[in-house]
């Protein structure tokens, strides 16, 4: 079973830096990490990914402004968040696969006020 801590995130300007951080449990063979954001009203929608290997992937909003990655140990996963704007207000999730299964941190708030 892989549990996902989140860490990071709160309240910051329009304009400003974040830093959210999630370690996975300390097992073998976790693959592609990810974060992942809910506004209220919205869906869940991807915002950036990275594999085992470094390769990423973002979402169109956040590219250029958000930055994923991966630790040395492979099981943490940091999203450096600068430039933010107020649509970036949302409950942000962490998200790893492992053997084809997927795991879900509990989310965390981040709020930016204009």
């Amino acid at each position: 079973q892989v549990q996902l801590v989140e860490s990071g995130g709160g309240l910051a300007q329009a304009g400003g830096s974040l830093k959210l951080s999630c370690a996975a449990t300390r097992i073998p063979s976790i693959g592609t990490m990810g974060w992942y954001r809910q506004a209220p009203g919205n869906q869940r929608e991807l915002v950036a990914t990275i594999t085992t290997s470094g390769t990423t992937n973002y979402a169109e909003a956040v590219k250029v402004r958000f930055t994923i990655s991966r630790e040395k140990d492979k099981n943490t996963v940091i999203l450096q968040m600068n430039n933010l704007k107020s649509e970036d207000t949302a409950v942000y999730y962490c998200k790893a696969i492992r053997y084809g299964v997927e795991y879900w941190g509990k989310g965390i708030l981040v709020t930016v006020s204009s």
